[in-house]
């Protein structure tokens, strides 16, 4: 029986409750399944900091290098607002993400039809919606160098923040968009800020090259991202896959999130590039919704984003794609009963906690498996 090595960073506020529902899905696939998943848990975030005044240790970095994949909660919070910098919880993603090559990240915006009365704009512009962002994930402004803050005397300093972007980077992230529209309606938009930005320039030169040489089969359009973010909220099911860099992905990412109703519903997938020899490649799954600390240690988080984002880790790690088909479909069954956690409840529907609507999916779950 194959293995699967998964590492699990729980991290901070809000990430320990909603992994802990994931491993109850573990270990029934384990015993019930034979599904041979082998889990190891580590610290990441201000849990890292506390034990070691480390974002992420050494020892953990390791285990995350030679995991099939991480899950990951969430990192942050106010306890930590004054560590220093280079240590502070959002470091250790960084690394993670940086160290592991996790270049392209898959961020879905699905509106259940249960829920499309739940999102902020009205039922027929979400309803169905199925859109597929894909960020670049190590390169441009959050990477790029000079990254500092200098003292300019007089009580002045300047922040710098450098946007960079190589020609290979543009390429294999379009090229994973392109791969991908393929198995999807065969459209994508390309978004950047080509009118100010000279990286907007070259990355609308460089994915125009790579869909005339390789992909003129999809359907390619172009878009200013402050164009693309009014639209997403105008008539967003115009879009299938977008694909855009890593700051332009950061904040449409979270837009088309609040599209479904709440961020507490949305997966992602960070892969790397397959491995020559093995065809392997390094992965880490994570829900969108970051800590939450506000609401961290009440029961009441939505746990349905880290469960989808296990989902992912199936189809995307492990090829086990009927399972992966299985919990999508249980968490659908469940919101068709009318059960809410507190960020997508609405009159007329049941509130539950965390724990109960982890235990509903894997009761969906169960029954769907037979």
């Amino acid at each position: 029986m194959a293995t699967h090595k998964i590492f699990l960073l729980p991290g901070d506020g809000i990430g320990p409750e909603a992994t802990a529902e994931v491993t109850k899905i573990i270990d029934w696939m384990n015993s019930s399944l034979g599904s041979g998943f082998e889990v190891e848990t580590g610290l990441v975030g201000g849990a890292a900091y506390d034990a070691h005044e480390l974002a992420i240790s050494e020892e953990d970095m390791g285990h995350a290098m030679a995991s099939d994949a991480v899950l990951f909660g969430a990192v942050g919070g106010p306890k930590w607002d004054d560590v220093p910098y280079e240590v502070r919880p959002e470091a250790g993603l960084l690394r993670l993400r940086k160290d592991m090559a996790l270049f392209a990240n898959l961020r879905p915006a699905i509106c259940y039809p249960a829920l499309a009365d739940s999102s902020s704009l009205r039922k027929e512009v979400v309803e169905g919606l199925d859109i597929l962002i894909v960020r670049e994930l190590t390169g441009g402004v959050y990477f790029g160098e000079p990254k500092e803050i200098t003292d300019l005397g007089n009580g002045q300093k300047r922040a710098i923040d450098t946007q960079v972007y190589d020609t290979f980077e543009i390429e294999r992230i379009s090229g994973v968009a392109f791969e991908l529209a393929r198995t999807r309606s065969n459209k994508v938009c390309s978004m950047e800020k080509r009118n100010v930005m000279k990286s907007g320039v070259l990355w609308n030169e460089v994915v125009s090259a790579v869909h005339k040489e390789k992909y003129s089969d999809v359907e390619l359009d172009h878009m200013l991202a402050d164009a693309g973010g009014m639209q997403l909220v105008r008539w967003p099911k115009q879009f299938d896959v977008i694909v855009t860099d890593n700051l332009f992905g950061d904040m449409l990412s979270d837009v088309a999130a609040m599209l479904t109703g709440s961020l507490g519903m949305l997966p992602s997938a960070s892969l790397g590039a397959p491995d020559p020899q093995t065809k392997l490649r390094k992965a880490m799954y994570e829900p969108v919704h970051g800590s939450a600390p506000d609401i961290a240690g009440q029961g009441i988080a939505n746990p349905i984003a880290m469960i989808a984002s296990f989902a992912m880790c199936l189809r995307y790690s492990f090829n086990m794609i009927e399972e992966a088909d299985r919990i999508e479909q249980a968490i659908a069954n469940v919101l068709d009963t009318g059960k809410r956690t507190a960020d997508i409840y609405s009159e007329g529907t049941t509130k539950i906690s965390t724990t109960q609507m982890g235990d509903a999916v894997l009761s969906e779950l169960q029954a769907l498996t037979g």
